[in-house]
C-alpha cells in the first residue's frame, strides 16, 4: 500500500499485478509517502478502511491482472523465495528482514513446500490458501466502496501515468525492464488447471472480462 495524505491517495497493492513499480514511484513522487504500521501491505481495501476510517475519502486506486498469468507470476515468485531459503543458496547472513516481510517468505516458503510444481500450486495451493484464492476484486472493492480506478498490469505504464495526471504530479516514463512475453503462461497449463483458475477467479473473469 501506499498512502499520501497530502494528496488525499491511497494504493491498493495486490499482489503479482506490477505494483512494486507503482510504489516505488509514487514513494518517489510523494514526500510523505507512507504505510499502516502493522497491516500487510497486500492488504485489501476493507482491511486498510477498518484499520483507518478516514481512507474512504481519499482517491483510490489499484491494478488487476490476467487471474492465469498472475497465478503463473505468483508461481515463478514462490520458487524463487523457495530456492532462496535453502541452506546453500549463500544468502546474506547478516540481512535482517523486517517482521512483515519474513512472515511472506515463510509463507511463501510453505506453499512452495506444499506445492512443488506448477500443477499443484493451482490445483492443490488454490484451494488451501487463502492468500492465493482471494479475488483480485475483492482487494479494491468493499460493500460500500470502490477503487476509484482499478488499472491493468497489462497497461501498467498508461494507467500509472493517468493516476498521476489525476494528482498533478510530474511524469517520467517507467525504467525499462527485460521484454515480457505476455503470454509465456500458456504452456504451462494444462486444460484441468485452466479451468481451475477460471472457476476460482470467475469474479474477476466476469468483472474484467480476461480470457485465457
Amino acid at each position: 500500500m501506499i498512502i499520501s495524505d497530502h494528496a488525499g491517495l491511497l494504493f491498493v497493492h495486490v499482489q503479482q499485478t506490477g505494483g512494486a513499480a507503482v510504489a516505488a514511484r509514487l514513494g518517489e513522487l510523494l514526500p510523505d509517502a507512507r504505510s499502516l504500521p502493522g497491516v500487510d501491505r497486500h492488504a485489501t481495501l476493507g482491511q486498510l478502511l477498518r484499520a483507518e476510517p478516514g481512507l474512504a475519502s481519499y482517491w483510490t486506486f489499484g491494478l488487476v491482472r490476467n487471474p492465469w498469468a498472475r497465478a503463473w507470476s505468483w508461481y515463478r515468485h514462490v520458487e524463487r523465495v523457495r530456492t532462496a531459503a535453502r541452506p546453500d543458496a549463500g544468502a546474506d547472513a547478516s540481512a535482517s528482514p523486517g517482521e512483515a516481510t519474513e512472515r511472506r517468505q515463510q509463507f511463501l516458503v510453505e506453499v512452495g513446500e506444499t506445492c512443488p510444481d506448477f500443477e499443484s500450486f493451482v490445483m492443490r495451493g488454490l484451494g488451501e490458501y487463502q492468500r492465493l484464492q482471494t479475488p483480485q476484486l475483492r482487494y479494491l472493492t468493499t460493500r460500500g466502496r470502490r477503487a476509484d480506478l482499478i488499472g491493468r498490469q497489462e497497461t501498467l505504464e498508461a494507467d500509472l501515468r493517468a493516476a498521476v495526471a489525476r494528482l498533478g504530479l510530474p511524469w517520467t516514463p517507467l525504467p525499462e525492464r527485460p521484454a515480457e512475453d505476455p503470454e509465456a503462461y500458456r504452456p504451462a497449463y494444462t486444460e484441468a488447471m485452466r479451468r481451475r483458475v477460471e472457476a476460482v477467479f470467475a469474479r474477476d473473469v466476469a468483472t474484467f472480462g480476461y480470457e485465457f
